[in-house]
């Protein structure tokens, strides 16, 4: 991909504070880049340490000032210990990206209860523990907070519950739950401790784990045949979206969750090539026309 010149300027983000769980790779690596490029301090949580020193090692050769620390969403224990030691190394918690994600192709009658769980369990338990252990630091008045206003809260969804998705049940329930718990925490937390909850559902972003296990290149020419307006989006797109929603730009947003994919999600097969639209609607309305009008008799 190009390298693509941001819109935002340079310190939209300064002084802020992000955790980003999952941003070590993907999405939430993009992310962690971008918030860090324009100002922000930059934790990562991740799994593996592997994949976690090479993201903080890369974030730092960009000047970025980031620190990686090894968790599982999964695990409340986890959860608590990279937030507070987020705040003990840079004072304060402003933004909390839950990027976090697990998914599989796998057919709802194959699918084990113990997988469905563990999708549930990272996605939807996960973006709920991180937004609990996060919330004193992040409310008005908070553990560290300078700001006289509460911080912000970015989960990242999907489309996929929308209408319905082959193969993936165990995700397309998990991120509803997702989107629910975005909008009642942005309600509730929204009005009591003036943060700010929100989401974005990415489509299909190229160069990602997701898309490598959901679109091989052994269906991705299928999947663009039945799909008339599928396009592959950047991760560069994420993440800007992701920069609006927690600056300044978007501090009037909450508990939206902002759709990010081209239309994707609008996708229908077309079922009748356009230029035959027209000759086909006069073949029908002229049959309509000559067709006899039968005069409907009554059994009364």
């Amino acid at each position: 991909m190009a390298k693509k010149e941001s819109p935002f300027k340079a310190d939209v983000v300064k002084g802020k504070v992000c955790l980003i769980t999952g941003g070590g790779s993907g999405i939430g690596f993009e992310i962690s880049t971008q918030f860090g490029k324009h100002g922000a301090s930059v934790a990562i949580m991740g799994r593996r340490k592997q994949v976690l020193d090479a993201a903080v090692s890369s974030l730092h050769s960009l000047g970025v000032n980031a620190v990686g620390f090894e968790g599982d969403v999964r695990k409340q224990e986890d959860s608590r210990r990279v937030v507070e030691s987020t705040v003990k190394h840079f004072g304060c918690l402003d933004i909390l990206v839950n990027a976090a994600a697990g998914n599989f192709l796998v057919s709802a009658e194959d699918l084990s209860s113990n997988g469905f769980r563990t999708v549930i369990d990272i996605d939807s338990v996960g973006t709920f523990t991180m937004c609990h252990e996060a919330l004193k630091y992040l409310k008005k008045g908070g553990h560290g907070r300078n700001s006289s206003r509460g911080g912000s809260i970015l989960n990242i969804s999907a489309t996929l519950h929308y209408t319905a998705s082959w193969y993936q049940i165990h995700v397309a329930a998990a991120k509803a739950a997702v989107d629910s718990i975005t909008r009642n925490l942005a309600l509730e937390w929204g009005t009591d401790y003036d943060i700010r909850v929100n989401g974005i559902a990415p489509g299909p972003i190229g160069d990602t784990p997701g898309m490598s296990k959901l679109v091989p290149d052994e269906i991705k020419s299928k999947t663009r045949e039945v799909m008339p307006l599928y396009k592959i989006g950047d991760k560069w797109d994420i993440a800007m979206a992701a920069l609006y929603l927690v600056s300044d730009a978007g501090k009037y947003v909450n508990g939206t969750t902002l759709i990010v994919d081209g239309g994707h999600w609008l996708s229908q097969p077309r079922h009748i090539p356009k230029e035959e639209v027209k000759k086909l609607s006069r073949d029908i309305e002229k049959r309509s026309r000559d067709k006899p009008v039968g005069v409907p008799t009554s059994k009364l």
